[in-house]
């Protein structure tokens, strides 16, 4: 018999790795800035990121709701500022370059301090990647897909898909020439996707939510996105490219994989992942 936690997924052939998170955070953590021989070193948008926590999703007044399926969720919560970012990063290193899929089930909210729907204090939701060709590629780069989901941007709906191509200025981090830095998710340089507007289902109370699917493709073979898809709706990429940069040192094989959300106002944002599972073909 199929597991059922596998079955809502449609994974490719080689199943890299599956986070339900009633199993704990399993390898998620926040993202810290690159800094060498003083935590000074470090780019200021770094400093407040929000680390991921785990939540069993309890209301003023309906209760524990519980995850999709289970106890918990893997939380990201911003802080009550508007353009506050939380962020929760995995890394791995990969064994071919090739097809993957990263799947998860997603909610999103804003906290429920007012008795208002409050839909558009979530300015935005996003998935990455963080790739390194291997050391003995032809032309190694170093490739930062990301996709983000514009909810909101002051106070009015969006509800379109966006990618990033442009890189941040690169700023070389202490004295070794081992490091640098560079703030990926900065608000400037998202392009829409053609077609990407979508509405989301947003129920009709603040503390009511409903789980959403995510896929996105990416190959690493050509360093290049595949698909997109969020519940019922499937988005050609071609259009969309990846951030790319010089290869950096030490990063060889890197394999990242990281979830945020964005607040829109003066009021904690919440993202919810319930499950992740991330696969390749080869």
């Amino acid at each position: 018999m199929q597991n059922p936690n596998l079955s809502r997924f449609d994974p490719l052939p080689r199943i890299i790795s599956y986070d339900d998170f009633d199993s704990g955070l399993q390898g998620w953590t926040g993202l810290i800035g690159n800094y060498e021989e003083t935590l000074d070193s470090m780019l200021p948008p770094y400093r407040d990121l929000r680390p991921p926590m785990l939540s069993n999703l309890s209301m003023w007044d309906t209760g524990t709701d519980g995850s999709f399926s289970g106890t918990y969720a893997m939380k990201l919560a911003t802080r009550a500022k508007a353009g506050s970012i939380a962020l929760a990063i995995k890394r791995l290193t990969f064994r071919q370059l090739g097809p993957i899929r990263l799947e998860a089930y997603f909610t999103f909210k804003p906290e429920a301090s007012e008795l208002v729907l409050s839909e558009t204090d979530v300015r935005a939701i996003g998935v990455l990647f963080d790739l390194q060709h291997p050391d003995q590629h032809a032309h190694p780069e170093r490739v930062m897909p990301h996709i983000r989901y514009l909810n909101a941007q002051d106070g009015k709906q969006i509800a379109t898909w966006q990618y990033k191509a442009e890189r941040e200025t690169l700023h070389a981090i202490g004295g070794s020439g081992k490091t640098q830095s560079h703030f990926h998710l900065a608000p400037e340089g998202w392009r829409e996707l053609a077609g990407g507007r979508q509405l989301l289902c947003y129920n009709e109370i603040a503390t009511k939510q409903n789980w959403h699917y995510w896929r996105l493709d990416f190959d690493l073979a050509t360093m290049s996105f595949q698909r997109l898809q969020c519940n019922d709706r499937l988005f050609d990429l071609a259009e969309a490219v990846p951030m790319r940069m010089s290869a950096m040192a030490n990063l060889w094989c890197m394999l990242n994989t990281a979830f945020w959300v964005e607040t829109d106002c003066d009021k904690r944002g919440f993202l919810y992942i319930d499950s992740v599972l991330l696969s390749g073909d080869w």
